[in-house]
């Protein structure tokens, strides 16, 4: 969009990434946004859904003090899941509809909610009836094929800007302040995922997938194949494998336990995660945005085959 016209909203950015919250923080570090909600972080803190709309709230209403009735806020995919009230509601709606997986089957939509209002613990059914309806249908609804909820489908940008606006709306002294507060919606799953790979991703998924036949041809099965020391040039990467029974553990799949690889979640102590802690009061107040550019491919190694901001602080010391 035109400067002009970018500079009238808050524009709320869902990203892909499922339950973890590694691409929003990538994309964190990489442009600097006013507002990085982390997953992870959340359920640490055990922030309710009304503490992360006061938070988000108090930002705009800091920004527009200052004249800034715009700003960007960027929202993982999987962030009503890390969020208390709602985790325990998503943890028994997945079982309850996997363990009545057969007696659900034929419902259509009308009579599986009542099925699921009627079967759920009392306090999970306000935390369900809090929710505008359209949210509440793709919670109760919609269902991958491990049964779980399709995060993708919720539309959650859209939830914390309704409940933004209307926290807004009820602060006298924002609008009198000269406050204005509209917002746009976008999400970037596949696409925001579907660029051309750079010289990096290039040169690692050739080097997983030799390795690869390497292990195959050494007879060396049930293994993952892998690469560290990814920031050092590709000619010192280190080849390796790993037993896929490490990555495992035991997690609920439609009502039962099943070993799955364990998902890699952002670290809260860890050095990407600890750098844009460290910055995003910063980028909240002040308007710093940066633009990385399109993707190099000719020219220096320091830019064009670089790896990303994440990988490069994790080994920043090592």
């Amino acid at each position: 969009r035109d400067c002009n016209s970018a500079k009238k909203y808050w524009h709320f950015i869902k990203l892909m990434g499922r339950s973890a919250s590694h691409i929003a923080l990538e994309c964190a570090l990489q442009t600097q946004p006013n507002i990085c909600l982390i997953s992870e972080e959340i359920e640490q803190k055990n922030m309710s859904l009304g503490q992360i709309v006061k938070y988000i709230a108090e930002i705009v209403a800091a920004r527009a003090a200052d004249g800034n009735n715009f700003g960007t806020v960027l929202v993982p995919e999987g962030l009503i899941e890390f969020i208390p009230e709602y985790k325990k509601l998503i943890r028994e709606l997945n079982e309850l509809l996997g363990a009545n997986k057969d007696k659900v089957a034929g419902m259509d939509n009308e009579t599986l909610a009542e099925f699921i209002l009627a079967n759920l613990d009392a306090e999970n059914v306000a935390a369900l009836k809090e929710l505008p309806e359209s949210v509440a249908r793709q919670l109760m609804l919609d269902r991958d094929p491990h049964g779980n909820v399709q995060v993708s489908l919720i539309e959650t940008e859209k939830l914390l800007s309704d409940l933004v606006a209307a926290y807004l709306d009820a602060d006298a002294s924002f609008a009198a302040n000269g406050g204005k507060f509209s917002a746009l919606h976008h999400f970037f799953g596949y696409e925001g995922r579907c660029a051309d790979p750079s010289n990096f991703d290039a040169d690692y998924c050739y080097s997983l997938g030799y390795n690869a036949a390497a292990l195959i041809n050494a007879g060396v099965t049930g293994y993952m194949s892998a690469v560290r020391n990814l920031v050092k040039p590709a000619v010192q990467w280190i080849p390796g494998g790993i037993p896929i029974t490490m990555m495992m553990n035991i997690e609920r799949r439609n009502a039962e336990d099943k070993p799955v690889i364990q998902k890699a979640l952002v670290r809260l102590d860890g050095a990407p995660f600890l750098q844009f802690a460290s910055k995003r009061d910063t980028w909240a107040h002040n308007t710093c945005y940066i633009y990385p550019g399109p993707i190099q491919y000719f020219g220096p190694a320091e830019v064009c085959d670089q790896p990303s901001m994440t990988l490069k602080y994790e080994h920043k010391d090592k």
